[in-house]
């Protein structure tokens, strides 16, 4: 057994950076979101089709992704899904030296079709790496630096994505030529930077792999998929996992923009507490600090706030039904959206900010909840709830578009209907166990 888990230890630590990166470039869309509504003078509506690109790749994908994987395995997988990666990242520099935004899509679908094929093959594996009874254990520690990845993304976001003043199109015109084409080398160079050097990163995991041993895992059963489809639970744990990733992304993606909305940026300046925060994240005096960037560094809490809720809640359930912590989760998301759209100032941001806090343990116990008593229909089950995940997709434009029409106090109804939802899943099957159990 010891010799198992020293052979295991350097697959599992490759494959938890894989958690940590694509934790970490997810969460980069959320700030590339609001330079591109600048750059390219977008509606709400229209910046929200960066998060549909790259979500809706996990609805194209995720089934053709485990077909993939059944043929030339999970090893040949994952470097595929690494190459798709680093090609999407490489379409960065293009699309922003020719200022495309249809590239800027095209790249981020192709980036996250790379990621979905990592997603469908890092689950199940890490599950392997090990001892069966760890396998909780490791599934928890890998999700935890996917979740360290997104934390420390706004950071990264606002320091290298919102720092710099964006012109209009009308400011452009005024522009000599030679000042022209320096403002868009500048522009394009603040892109391109960090994304090439994440193609260099993810190709150099995808040679790494080439030379890592990783072990067999069991087939899937055959025809699941027919009895798979006939079950409620499953459908309604799908449509779990599809409003709890769309209201995640969506809060997520307009939180630069609604604490400009609520003229945060003045407030943060003008506190002495906020702005040595502000300060301390991007290294510079706050005077020196772009608006988007001021704000933009509080990002870091609502995803810091996933990661710290994730051990909480993993210890609550030690003790407490696994449904009863999501309900009670989910409630609290939903009061911390009430006050904050009911407040003003620093209120209101700490408030929205915590929702973080509470979406920690909704995607993994959504889960778990839905493959309880499949059996041997979990590995298929896994594969439709990856695909759920294109409510990433489809919530976000749907957010911008009511913030577009009825301003964001209202777009946020929409956030905690998906949180509802969730509440009345987690009640619904928690019910269903513990008729199983009596």
């Amino acid at each position: 057994m010891t010799t198992s888990k020293t052979n295991y230890t350097v697959p599992f630590i490759i494959i938890t950076v894989l958690f940590f990166l694509w934790g970490f470039i997810t969460v980069l869309v959320d700030s590339l979101v609001p330079r591109l509504r600048e750059v390219f003078e977008l509606s709400y509506f229209q910046a929200g089709l960066v998060q549909f690109a790259f979500f809706l790749a996990y609805f194209v994908f995720s089934i053709p992704a485990g077909v993939l994987l059944s043929k030339v395995g999970y090893k040949k997988g994952i470097i595929i899904g690494l190459a798709t990666m680093a090609i999407g990242c490489l379409l960065f520099y293009p699309a922003s030296s020719e200022r495309l935004f249809g590239v800027f899509l095209f790249g981020y679908f192709t980036l996250a079709a790379g990621i979905t094929i990592l997603q469908v093959a890092a689950n199940p594996y890490v599950a392997v790496l090990g001892s069966e009874e760890g396998a909780g254990s490791r599934l928890n520690l890998a999700q935890a630096f996917n979740s360290l990845g997104a934390s420390i993304a706004p950071i990264a976001g606002a320091a290298f994505l919102l720092s710099d003043k964006i012109l209009t199109s009308q400011e452009i015109t005024m522009l000599t030529d030679v000042q022209r084409e320096s403002y868009y080398i500048t522009e394009a160079g603040a892109v391109q930077t960090p994304f090439l050097f994440f193609a260099g990163l993810i190709a150099l995991l995808a040679v790494a792999f080439i030379f890592i041993k990783l072990p067999q895992l069991q087939k899937t059963a055959k025809g699941g998929y027919a009895a798979l489809l006939k079950k409620k639970s499953v459908w309604m744990g799908a449509a779990g996992i599809f409003v709890y990733v769309g209201a995640e992304v969506a809060i997520g993606s307009y939180l630069v923009n609604y604490f400009i909305d609520l003229n945060l940026e003045e407030t943060i300046r003008n506190n002495e507490t906020m702005g040595g925060i502000a300060s301390f994240f991007l290294n510079a005096d706050i005077n020196d600090i772009d608006a988007k960037a001021v704000v933009g560094a509080f990002l870091f809490f609502y995803w810091t706030g996933a990661m710290v809720g994730r051990f909480i809640g993993s210890a609550l359930m030690r003790f407490i039904a696994p449904f009863k912590v999501l309900m009670t989760f989910t409630a609290l998301a939903i009061l911390m959206i009430i006050i904050s759209v009911s407040s003003v100032g620093l209120t209101a941001m700490w408030a929205i900010l915590a929702v973080g806090l509470f979406n920690s343990i909704m995607f993994p116990t959504i889960f778990t909840l839905t493959l309880n008593g499949l059996g041997d229909l979990k590995p298929q089950a896994s594969g439709l709830l990856c695909m759920a995940i294109v409510g990433g997709a489809i919530v976000p434009i749907s957010f911008g578009a009511l913030a577009d029409s009825l301003g964001f106090a209202l777009a946020f109804i929409l956030p905690m209907a998906c949180y509802a939802y969730i509440m009345f899943f987690a009640f619904y099957k928690g019910r269903k166990i513990q008729a199983v159990t009596v």
